[in-house]
This record gives structure tokens, C-alpha cells and sequence, in this order.
């Protein structure tokens, strides 16, 4: 992987994806836009219905976003996508490419996130290539991810840290109340949608979970 990518990808704390069913109204774009000014470090563009034109369209307007304001840009499943956009990475779930592939499609200067809802999966995620692991769900979550699957609480979290090396991006049902409790079972970033997305003020909900998190960390 890229140098920069490497040291940034260590540094980050808070991954906003995007999600335009649960946003008022407002675009891929208008989402990223708010989330980076609230300080969000990396974005993820998820999107299971828009065509691959309007995909693309949006994935473009947020890589200008992220490029001017140094912030990680990720594409979720869609490895042409991120190609064509120049994204900084790529995510990929259990149901899609495997992570082998995704690997050596995507190349090595560019970051690699793979889904796990096991200790076993992210510990052959991390053999087959992934930069970091996405680990949960670790709440419920609400109206996001229909898939997601019952909760898995904050031991897989444990667990994955204590034998794999990657970064840990935990997801699922977190918000400023209980991103701390994440933070302290061992994950290095927490990825969210709904608390922020669905929130009046996307930036202040960033803002909000940030505070939650450096609170947590200078308890440490």
C-alpha cells in the first residue's frame, strides 16, 4: 500500500458511510460534505439500488470532495466503481468477490476492507489480504442494513484484536452513547450510518461521536 495511505489509514477514528434512504432528502455528496467538516476521517459510498451511472456520478463528486480536503475515500462492493473514481480502497462482505481476488484486482497501493461477523473470517480476511476489518455488527442496527444479522456485542471485537493485527472497523447500531465501549474493547475506528445520517445536523452528530471518542481515549 501507498505510504500516505498507510500512515492515514492507521490515524483514522471515525467512518461515516453514506446512505440516501435514510437521509432527509439529502445526497451522497451532501452527506460526505457534512460529515467531513465534522471531522469524519474516511467515507464510505454505499448505495445497493442507484444504477452504476448514478454510482458513479456520485462516487466522482465525493472523490473531489475527499481529494481537497485529505480525507479517505472508500467504495463499498462495487470494485469497478472504485477503479473508475480512483477511490483510495475498496470494502467487500462475505457475499462478494473474494478477498484474494478483490486484492489483486484492486492492486497493492490501494486499501483493502473486508467484512467479519466471526473470529475465523477475520483472521482469513486478514491472511487473503484486507488492510483493515470491518467487525460487527457489534449493536442492533436499526433500519441500515436489513442483512446485518443479530448483534454480536463487544467480545468478537476483543477477540479480533487479541489475534489479528489489522485495524479493527467496528460497525453496527453505534452512536456517541455507546462509542466508547467500542473504542475500549479494542477497535481503532467505529463506522456508522444511521446516527449520523439520519441525524438533523450531520456535521454536529460527527462532532458529537468524535468528543465520545476522545473522552474515551484520554480515559485510557
Amino acid at each position: 500500500m501507498d505510504q500516505a495511505l498507510s500512515k492515514a489509514l492507521e490515524k483514522w477514528r471515525l467512518y461515516i458511510i453514506t446512505d440516501e434512504v435514510l437521509s432527509k432528502g439529502r445526497s451522497h455528496l451532501d452527506i460526505a460534505r457534512a460529515a467531513v467538516a465534522g471531522g469524519a476521517n474516511v467515507i464510505q459510498l454505499r448505495d445497493k439500488w442507484a444504477s452504476s451511472r448514478k454510482l458513479y456520478e456520485a462516487a466522482v463528486e465525493i472523490r473531489n470532495l475527499t481529494r481537497r480536503t485529505q480525507t479517505l475515500f472508500i467504495v463499498n462492493d462495487r470494485l469497478d466503481i472504485a477503479l473508475a473514481c480512483d477511490a483510495d480502497g475498496l470494502h467487500v462482505g462475505q457475499e462478494d468477490l473474494p478477498v484474494s481476488l478483490a486484492r489483486k484486482l484492486l492492486g497493492p497501493e490501494k486499501i483493502l476492507g473486508v467484512s467479519a461477523t466471526t473470529l475465523a473470517q477475520a483472521l482469513k480476511a486478514e491472511a487473503d489480504g484486507a488492510d483493515y476489518l470491518g467487525v460487527g455488527p457489534v449493536f442492533e442496527a436499526r433500519g441500515t442494513k436489513p442483512d446485518a444479522g443479530e448483534p454480536l456485542g463487544l467480545k468478537l471485537i476483543t477477540d479480533v484484536r487479541r489475534q489479528c493485527q489489522k485495524p479493527i472497523v467496528a460497525i453496527g447500531g453505534i452512536n456517541h452513547e455507546n462509542v466508547g465501549q467500542v473504542i475500549k474493547a479494542g477497535a481503532n475506528a467505529v463506522a456508522v450510518i444511521s446516527a449520523v445520517v439520519a441525524a438533523e445536523d450531520i456535521e454536529e452528530a460527527v462532532r458529537s461521536l468524535r468528543r465520545a471518542m476522545e473522552k474515551e481515549q484520554e480515559q485510557e
